[in-house]
């Protein structure tokens, strides 16, 4: 009867890895974007990691065409490699370009991920 009390109670693991949103940079999702390639997934990491610090760049230009244009790219760039609060700051920055608060969190989120990227290729 306790084997079977421990089974109700255990938490459903059955469908494996879960993606986070807590991370960084969600692994689960990049190891679909992938298909497990632990190399590919390096470069593409490291591929983001450049452009992210592009883009940022061009975010603090002056320029607000250029501004969004950037907001936008990295957005995408985010999402695709698993980096969504990178993603989420980046869509909060494109709709309201001038905000200076919002420029700030895109900044800290791309720090955050670049650290969890650097600590990744150790």
């Amino acid at each position: 009867m306790a084997a079977l009390n421990i089974a109700f109670e255990a938490p459903d693991n059955s469908r494996g890895a879960a993606p986070s949103r807590e991370r960084a940079i969600d692994l689960v999702h990049l190891a679909k974007q992938t298909m497990g390639d632990k190399a590919l997934e390096v470069e593409v990491l490291q591929m983001f990691a450049r452009q992210a610090r592009s883009c940022l760049q061009e975010i603090g230009s002056g320029d607000r065409k250029r501004a969004v244009a950037a907001s936008h790219r990295l957005k995408g760039a985010a999402s695709a490699v698993g980096a969504f609060k990178v993603a989420d700051a980046a869509n909060a920055l494109e709709s309201d370009i001038g905000d200076p608060t919002r420029m700030a969190t895109v900044t800290a989120c791309v720090v955050e991920a670049e650290n969890f990227i650097l600590r990744l290729s150790r």
